[in-house]
């Protein structure tokens, strides 16, 4: 592996080996190394040697950090006749000199000073002869003085060969220890509904209530009903087989776009129906609580696993009664792990303490119905909506003075805003917001100048999240009249999640939202809601045109159909639709990788980006905002080149809330990145696929702790990101544990569109043998470069890196921050990766450019917008929120 035997003669004539100088093996990757884990010492010869240090179930033995660990070899000379033992020599370590090597074995700690000073231990040993038949012991004896992996390669040249002993050792503390996992992982084999789900026996649903409660009186009730869009027979038939429909392979255009992202959304809903079935159960018992419920305990729903809410519907039946139906039971609440189920009434009759019932699990299709509704509706929108042509009416940018409601506005923001006011229908508006630019407050500043500027306007304000929708609702609240402004909310949204200052804009009856009647509506200036709850408004009976401006906050993050919802169902010619967002950014979650791979997961910002009108930074069309205003010069200038042609600007005051400069830890004072390499080791546990990294957790908390201690830092001021919801949950428990839950621990996808002081990014592999699966299932941080994007550009003082730089370092955007990182004298931790391996990654890097004002392109891409076919390979992978969908679903 790592050396290679080199002969000659001694002076008396007798043959010699010498074993070359130690060399700089800095990193071994335990989990795709035989030498590590399948060694065959039957086939080394005569000389058996055996192996110090044995990993146990495939990963390092654990030792203390602070300790000495020692493991005897033993060396048998199997033959008859003597054999020459020219050399045992330690060829590396890592770190160095934490191995050594002895021929007594070591003393304890605690042993006296004489006995301390008989003994000798060094980083080789002298030739010898091993006799025929003879078994000498050789002590190895690993002293770490810091958490994370310790290898060492050992030669030992016997007689005419060179033989080879990797050693892989875990040092751990007090808190890595504890972390551990409780159990093997063991996935289990894929759970099955014994049972067909065609027929069954309704459920109770969640009662329609009617009457007021707080200061919006409301009713639920709609004039146009949903289709049930069922997804056509060939399509199953396709997708069973692994195939695609033919129409995925046309080049998209107004004439297929129906049948196109239709077929999109039939691969979707398939494949979110297969995954849920791995949830489901058998031979459960369900407990009676009262006359009205029976309840079910859900492994792993307390971390969306499967993610159920009110309203969704699980099919039971008793074990039994094979020849009966099953029965279909409604969830009406979700507490933790227990769901609250309503079956029909001789369902809970016949129950009996003790009952077994095989359980499958299915969705509620509302929301799937709703795309495949505004996917339909899009046929009335018109190319100029769609595909907004090259000659698209020009608008006069000639800017007007502004008087802000808000704050003071830079060029940009009032330059989007001037086009804002001055836009009369089609083609849309987009407000490309890099991160920190203000974007968000961009929006809420055009939204108060047409409501102050156009008489009789109407506004609709969309986002993709309900977090995202109520802050938006704040920033408007305080220069709005109250009853201007509804605050639109799902019906199944807690009651208990909502700030209570929403709740007096919405609409809610005994602590469940509804939609108030169509007059009601018609009156607000002003109604904020999400893209899916957008579709109340439509089927309550809202015309097209009704609103003057469509405003759609995050839009990079909406999937096309979802962005549709709003628009093809309310705009008419005259209604101006506006788009914010950041096409760099997170894109749309997407479960299938074939829906995602053919257009589901460009979102429809994305896709006009693309059009000429839009990628030559027109203002007519598009105003990029270039001020940031949350990073640090130095965490933005990488961002910046990456993704953006080094246009951000950096604009971040000085801020004396916060003064990083007074870390002692921080390497370079003027460059607040550092990164902290740290070798640890991958693990799962239980039949929870995520994964976890017990020594970078330690690390983390040791930072954190030191940060407190030492620059005075709140909690608040702190958040940590990591891409896989084991890690999370780990971080969490222990920062509750030291009474630390003012630090927010969550994934990238949590953490887009919010900022903190300080970001600590935890990237928790430790190996490369999973980086493939990792790519396919869209997984971590590593081939994900709007994942990337997101984590870095989240702090606003001080960012830092914790991670395995050789994993990380197979990522073009990972290595160019390592780079960074380097250059300026702000790595910390292990040895580095080989140089060689870094200037690969820089040559692949400057071939690979990405080229922010192109962007990529996906298959979908419509010819005139600057599209067209690529092959899979060159598309982005998928960005799929690990927090809220398993690592092991395919």
């Amino acid at each position: 592996m790592a050396g290679e035997k080199m002969g000659g003669l001694q002076s008396d004539g007798e043959e010699y080996s010498v074993i070359g100088d130690e060399a700089d093996v800095v990193h071994i990757d335990y989990q795709d190394d035989p030498s590590v884990l399948d060694v065959d010492v039957s086939n080394e010869g005569p000389v058996v040697i055996s192996c110090p240090f044995p990993t146990v179930e495939g990963k390092p033995r654990s030792i203390v950090a602070g300790e000495t660990a020692v493991d005897v070899i033993t060396v048998t000379n199997t033959t008859d006749d003597p054999i020459d033992l020219w050399a045992v020599k330690i060829y590396t370590s890592t770190p160095s000199e934490s191995f050594a090597l002895s021929l007594t074995e070591p003393p304890s700690d605690k042993s006296d000073e004489a006995t301390l000073s008989f003994f000798f231990e060094t980083m080789s040993l002298e030739d010898r002869v091993l006799q025929g038949g003879q078994t000498i012991q050789i002590w190895l004896s690993c002293k770490p003085k810091d958490i994370g992996l310790h290898t060492c390669i050992i030669h030992f040249d016997a007689g005419n060969k060179m033989i080879e002993r990797v050693v892989v050792l875990l040092a751990d503390d007090k808190l890595s220890q504890l972390l551990a996992p409780s159990r093997p992982y063991n996935r289990g084999p894929r759970r099955r509904a014994a049972f067909n789900t065609d027929k069954f026996v309704r459920g109770v649903p969640v009662p329609e209530k009617r009457g007021t409660q707080g200061s919006k009186r409301g009713v639920r009730g709609s004039k146009y009903g949903l289709p049930e869009f069922p997804i056509p027979e060939e399509v199953k038939r396709l997708v069973e087989n692994k195939q695609l429909p033919d129409i995925l392979f046309q080049q998209l255009s107004s004439e297929n776009y129906v049948t196109f992202f239709t077929t999109l959304l039939n691969i979707e809903e398939l494949h979110i129906k297969d995954a849920m079935r791995e949830h489901d159960m058998h031979g459960v018992g369900m407990e009676k609580i009262d006359i009205e419920f029976l309840t079910l305990d859900v492994p792993g729903l307390a971390e969306k696993r499967p993610s159920l809410i009110c309203g969704d519907y699980v099919f039971a039946k008793r074990r039994a009664e094979d020849d009966t139906q099953p029965y279909e039971g409604i969830i009406h609440r979700v507490e933790a792990e227990k769901v609250f189920l309503k079956f029909a009434k001789e369902f809970h009759r016949g129950h009996r303490e003790g009952s077994l019932y095989d359980v499958s699990f299915t969705y509620n299709r509302l929301n799937m119905r709703r795309l495949y509704q505004a996917v339909e509706s899009a046929n009335n929108l018109g190319n100029s909506t769609l595909f907004p042509p090259d000659t698209s009416r020009r608008r006069l940018n000639k800017a007007t003075p502004l008087a802000p409601f808000t704050e003071d506005l830079n060029e940009e923001q009032a330059s989007a805003i001037n086009m804002i006011l001055k836009c009369r229908g089609s083609p849309p508006y987009i407000i490309y917001g890099p991160p920190g630019t203000g974007k968000t407050i961009t929006l809420v500043e055009a939204i108060l100048q047409v409501c102050a500027t156009r008489r009789g306007a109407r506004i609709l304000v969309c986002a993709s999240s309900n977090c995202a929708a109520d802050h938006i609702l704040m920033k408007i609240a305080p220069y709005v009249k109250a009853n201007d402004i509804f605050r639109l909310n799902a019906y199944t949204r807690p009651y208990e999640d909502v700030p209570f200052d929403v709740l007096s804009y919405s609409c809610v009856d005994d602590s469940v939202f509804r939609c108030p009647p169509l007059g009601e509506l018609s009156r607000y200036k002003i109604i904020v809601s999400t893209y899916m709850s957008a579709s109340s408004l439509f089927a309550m009976g809202m015309r097209k045109g009704h609103f003057s401006h469509i405003m759609l906050d995050e839009a990079g993050q909406a999937s096309e159909p979802e962005t549709l919802i709003p628009v093809s169902n309310l705009s008419d010619r005259e209604t101006v639709v506006v788009l914010a967002g950041d096409p760099l950014q997170l894109g749309p979650i997407v479960h299938s990788r074939e829906a995602e791979t053919y257009g589901l997961g460009k979102s429809f910002l994305e896709r006009l980006s693309d059009c000429e009108i839009y990628s030559r930074n027109d203002r007519n069309f598009m105003t990029k905002l270039v001020r940031n205003y949350r990073c640090h010069p130095s965490i933005l200038e990488l961002p910046s080149r990456l993704f953006y042609n080094k246009e951000l600007i950096a604009c971040k005051e000085e801020e004396d809330d916060i003064s990083i400069h007074d870390w002692p830890d921080l390497p370079n004072k003027e460059f607040p990145v550092v990164f902290y390499g740290i070798q640890g080791c991958d693990e799962r546990e239980g039949n929870n696929p995520s994964w976890f990294n017990r020594i970078e957790v330690s690390k983390v908390v040791k930072i954190v702790q030191n940060l407190k201690d030492c620059a005075k830092v709140l909690d608040e001021d702190i958040g940590v990101i990591s891409p896989y919801r084991q890690q999370v949950l780990k971080l969490k428990k222990v920062f509750e544990t030291m009474e630390l839950s003012d630090i927010k621990v969550g994934s990238v996808e949590q953490f887009q569109g919010q900022e903190k002081q300080i970001i600590i990014i935890s990237t928790v592999r430790s190996t490369v043998k999973y980086d493939a699966f990792d790519q396919k299932h869209h997984l971590g941080f590593l081939c994900n470069p709007k994942r990337f994007n997101v984590a870095i550009t989240r702090a606003r003082s001080l960012l830092i890196i914790v991670g395995n730089p050789h994993v990380i370092c197979k990522d073009v955007h990972w290595n160019q921050l390592l780079g960074h990182c380097t250059e300026h004298d702000s790595y910390q931790g292990c040895p580095l990766p080989q140089p060689d391996v870094a200037q690969y990654e820089e040559e692949y890097q400057d071939e690979n450019e990405y080229n922010a004002s192109e962007g990529y392109t996906h298959p979908c891409a419509n010819e005139a917008c600057g599209g067209g076919n690529v092959e899979y390979e060159d598309l982005p992978k998928p960005v799929t929120d690990e927090a809220e969908w398993s690592d092991g679903w395919k």
